[in-house]
């Protein structure tokens, strides 16, 4: 087990005006446990509590200066300070791990911060909106999030517990970090899976984790932008993107949207990438109650209770296509990008409720005639459904040239 470093510390954020002594009691608990504390304010008022780092200090490093944090509006002056704070966090080289204390707005505060740490840096939130909907505030990052029970106004028999549990368990991870072994020091690859692509991806890995560790994210919106974060980051060093089905809900507003900076970090970072077309005959919206009114009428497949997959349409497909392929556009690394003309994905086959050839055939020409190609970006048609183990296998060729190659 990895021990603690003197260079590297613990940092133990939270506005010093409202919960000083609570954000004092979390220092001493783990400096008791042996580890370098550091305690930041982010106070946006004056107060006359003390901290190690004072909010001043972090407030220099917003691009407008210490005047335009502390401007006498509160939410601007958050705002302010949560740009100013991620830039603080950035310009450091010694985390060890953070622990933030707050309600929405010091959670609002803090948790920008801790997304732009390295994923395996331990981050705890305890906060009082942390029972609620949280995608927000941890993003596709590995933000423990704590529920504080009382509000964080004090020192009591309820939040004296709660806040010793989450400085300890804070300890824990800092001080429990793991050595990767030697079998997991291979290079990373990062794939990405739909319930209707699994196959696929099984297979795919199946060939390459001999020689690569396998990272499969499940694309959800949230999962597309964690492998890209991990992208950015250097954690991965190649992908085959199987699941591109996020496209489709954040071009016709369904639950598990990608961003506009989906495929960002692939031209930003140049790494070999294989994508493909999977589940982009799908939107997802959740139980059948909560499909918007305005689809009535469309072609729909209750995948369960609280999941309703509706069949995308040639017009959405064209959409799609260009929009996917002026993102491949903007990738100068190498690029492979391969169509199953056959089917994408489990439901996408004859028989099926999302066989539909005619739209597919509109997303595929889409793409195919959006994409420039060059000797470092090319498309690809295969004669096979992208769960044939032939296109799977296709997929590893395919990478396995381009890593060759790199």
């Amino acid at each position: 087990m990895a021990t603690a470093s003197i260079a590297r510390r613990v940092y133990v954020v939270g506005t010093c005006d409202t919960k000083g002594p609570e954000l004092a009691y979390v220092k001493a608990l783990i400096a008791a446990e042996g580890l370098a504390a550091t305690l930041v304010d982010l106070s946006t008022q004056p107060h006359g509590g003390a901290a190690d780092i004072a909010a001043a200090e972090v407030a220099r490093h917003h691009p407008g200066g210490v005047s335009a944090v502390f401007t006498g509006d509160r939410g601007g002056s958050v705002t302010a300070m949560a740009e100013a704070f991620a830039r603080f966090v950035a310009a450091r080289g010694d985390v060890a791990g953070m622990i933030g204390l707050g309600g929405s707005g010091g959670t609002a505060l803090v948790t920008p911060a801790m997304r732009t740490l390295p994923v395996g840096v331990p981050k705890l939130m305890v906060s009082t909106v942390a029972s609620g909907p949280v995608g927000g505030y941890v993003g596709p990052s590995d933000i423990c999030m704590m529920y504080s029970v009382t509000d964080i106004a004090g020192l009591n028999r309820i939040s004296r517990v709660i806040l010793a549990n989450a400085a300890h368990a804070l300890a824990g991870m800092v001080k429990g970090t793991p050595t990767l072994p030697a079998a997991e020091q291979k290079p990373a690859l990062g794939l990405t899976m739909f319930g209707v692509t699994t196959p696929c991806v099984n297979r795919a890995v199946a060939q390459l984790s001999t020689a690569f560790d396998c990272l499969v994210f499940h694309a959800t919106g949230t999962g597309g932008q964690s492998l890209e974060k991990l992208v950015d980051s250097g954690m991965i060093t190649g992908v085959i993107d199987v699941t591109t089905t996020e496209v489709c809900d954040l071009l016709m507003g369904g639950v598990f949207p990608c961003t506009e900076d989906r495929f960002g970090a692939i031209a930003r970072t140049r790494v070999p990438y294989v994508g493909s077309c999977g589940a982009l005959d799908m939107v997802n919206f959740g139980a059948r109650e909560t499909v918007p009114a305005r689809f009535a009428g469309r072609t729909f497949y209750q995948h369960n209770s609280q999941v309703t997959l509706m069949r995308t349409t040639p017009e959405e497909n064209m959409q799609m296509g260009r929009w996917i392929g002026e993102r491949m556009n903007r990738c100068e690394g190498t690029i492979r990008f391969l169509i199953p003309e056959k089917g994408v994905s489990l439901l996408d086959q004859p028989g099926k409720p999302f066989h539909d050839p005619a739209a597919d055939a509109v997303l595929f020409a889409a793409i195919e005639s959006t994409v420039r190609p060059t000797t470092h970006r090319r498309v690809l048609r295969l004669p096979y459904a992208i769960n044939d183990p032939e296109f799977a296998d296709a997929l590893v060729a395919q990478f396995r040239e381009l890593v060759s190659k790199d």
